[in-house]
């Protein structure tokens, strides 16, 4: 799994980013888990013509010590299917977007 890991988060910073994250995200349906929406405008051609699958998602665990970000695009209703794929640049750029963000405005230093 391609994934972005920021570890060594300290109690105060895991729940700055557990608040931050319920109020913005979608919760994952598990403790810990959050969907971040890809915009409709940074679907790739993967996603195209797959309405029916969508939303789609990149998946963000937040762990006890670290913060898990996923770089595959999930589907909110199907498992497998061929537009579940790994991110593009665009939305790489847009998931790295939100994260400086959060981890700048929630002032974590790990």
């Amino acid at each position: 799994m391609r994934q972005f890991v920021i570890d060594e988060l300290n109690k105060e910073e895991r729940d700055n980013l557990d608040n931050y994250m319920k109020r913005t995200l979608k919760s994952g349906g598990m403790d810990g888990m959050f969907w971040l929406p890809v915009p409709h405008d940074l679907l790739a051609e993967a996603q195209h013509g797959h309405e029916k699958c969508g939303p789609f998602y990149f998946g963000i665990e937040l762990a006890e010590k670290k913060l898990i970000v996923e770089l595959l695009i999930r589907s909110e209703s199907n498992l497998h299917c061929s537009c579940i794929a790994y991110a593009t640049k665009d939305q790489r750029d847009f998931l790295l977007a939100y994260m400086d963000k959060m981890l700048q405005e929630e002032h974590i230093k790990a």
